[in-house]
């Protein structure tokens, strides 16, 4: 649906009197080389660029694009700058509001301005996936016959979310979360810039630290922080926003983190040492340090993992598989559901029985074989499936254990300097405890002498 009397008269207003819009909204970037971030979409050549009209492309015109991406990573801004930048006829619509109707009186003004003046269409549908199959199959027609070329945009995973045929009939393009540069960067030139605050106050480091904290990768999270505690230090008649009043201004604290120092690893310590100990609450503070202070949350997965295995082991052998479980979920999901997924692997390592046997066990038999305690592969357990191996006594001898009732044959396993050496150790805690029965009866089988 085209913009009505009022919707053109409005826009007329903002672009007359930018002050009472948003700053998210002022600091829009009016070209493609504005935009912060995603230049792996704004390489010459790329769907983007060519939309906007640059390139003749000759016989191949511009494809229809759907534009994947978290919140706040610059989908509805991308739309903007090609509506502004682009000679084409511009229509936007929402998926939460519209409907078919909607988008075929779209698609019919498409027609009409193609045959009666020669203008393109390109259609801004923000939302695609909230529309039905139904309405998605509306939009087939319009796109294979390109009366319109279609931008989408949604946050859903497309294969999921939008219809094969429509996918098929487009490029789709992944926008990536902003990084902590992309965003110092928009809110630096917000500051400055004459369409943001021009400058009416001026952003200490740790403001703008703890700014890229709240936003989390989200472009309007945090210029909308950012105007609102600008808003509260200009009515006090500062001209430096400090971090007092940008905590006072988000109800939010800053965390005490620095993300390359020493915080970085004594946070991390004290969790991993609060889930060594079973203590799942204050393992639980540690973590809600980490996430608020902008961890990232794969280094935190990581070091999950390192403790189910180092601290937990064989006393609950479901440790490991749940932590890489929550780190993987973690690397599809990110913040801030990644939050949930964390809390629940730290909860259940910090409750799960301990046991360090498996820890104790590889490092007594790397300390042996660093001393030199290694000695030849015994005989009968070298390889014996070349040409010549029985004339060197090799394999020979060797008892298949599968082919003994009891699946054990007492053999010589470790070479002679180690031949009675015992590294693993277990505890009797949780799961661990029938690992111990087992190894004690395995070593009696195999009629060894623990040393």
């Amino acid at each position: 649906m085209e913009p009505d009397l009022f919707t053109a008269a409005a826009e007329e207003r903002q672009e007359k009197d930018p002050a009472g819009s948003p700053l998210a909204v002022r600091m829009r970037p009016r070209t493609l080389d504005e935009v912060m971030g995603q230049q792996h979409l704004l390489k010459p050549g790329s769907p983007l660029r060519r939309l906007v009209g640059e390139g003749s492309g000759g016989p191949a015109g511009p494809s229809s694009v759907i534009l994947w991406g978290p919140p706040g990573t610059g989908k509805t801004t991308l739309a903007y700058v090609v509506s502004k930048a682009t000679d084409k006829r511009f229509v936007e619509l929402s998926a939460i509001t519209a409907g078919v109707k909607e988008v075929r009186a779209v698609i019919d003004g498409a027609r009409r301005a193609t045959g009666g003046y020669g203008k393109e269409t390109v259609l801004f549908l923000d939302e695609i996936h909230r529309f039905s199959k139904a309405q998605q199959d509306s939009l087939l027609p319009a796109v294979e016959n390109r009366w319109v070329t279609l931008v989408a945009a949604t946050t859903e995973n497309p294969y999921f979310s939008v219809i094969s045929p429509l996918l098929s009939r487009s490029l789709l393009l992944t926008l990536e979360p902003l990084t902590d540069d992309d965003l110092r960067g928009l809110l630096r030139r917000a500051t400055a810039d004459e369409r943001g605050l021009g400058g009416a106050v001026t952003l200490p480091g740790e403001t703008e630290d703890h700014l890229l904290r709240i936003a989390g990768g989200d472009a309007r999270r945090a210029l909308t922080a950012l105007e609102a505690a600008a808003g509260a230090a200009l009515d006090k008649g500062e001209e430096t926003l400090t971090l007092a009043t940008l905590e006072e201004t988000v109800d939010r604290a800053a965390v005490t983190y620095d993300r390359d120092g020493d915080q970085h690893y004594d946070v991390a310590s004290a969790l991993i040492k609060s889930i060594r100990g079973s203590d799942v609450d204050a393992a639980l503070h540690y973590l809600a340090r980490m996430i608020e202070a902008g961890e990232d949350p794969r280094f935190i997965a990581r070091r999950l993992m390192i403790s189910a295995s180092e601290d937990i082991g064989l006393a609950d052998p479901n440790a490991l598989p749940l932590a890489v479980a929550a780190a993987q979920a973690v690397a599809m999901i990110g913040f801030p559901e990644a939050a949930l997924t964390l809390s629940h692997a730290t909860i259940a390592l910090a409750l799960a029985p301990k046991s360090n046997a498996a820890t104790t066990a590889i490092g007594a038999a790397m300390e042996d074989v660093r001393k030199g305690l290694a000695g030849p592969v015994p005989a009968h357990l070298r390889d014996g499936h070349y040409k010549g191996a029985a004339k060197l006594d090799h394999a020979q001898g060797y008892v298949y254990p599968h082919d003994l009732p009891e699946g054990i044959a007492e053999q010589q396993y470790a070479p002679d300097a180690l031949k009675d050496r015992a590294y693993y150790t277990p505890t009797r805690h949780g799961g661990e405890a029938r690992y111990a029965d087992a190894v004690e009866w395995t070593r009696n089988r195999l009629g060894r002498k623990r040393s």
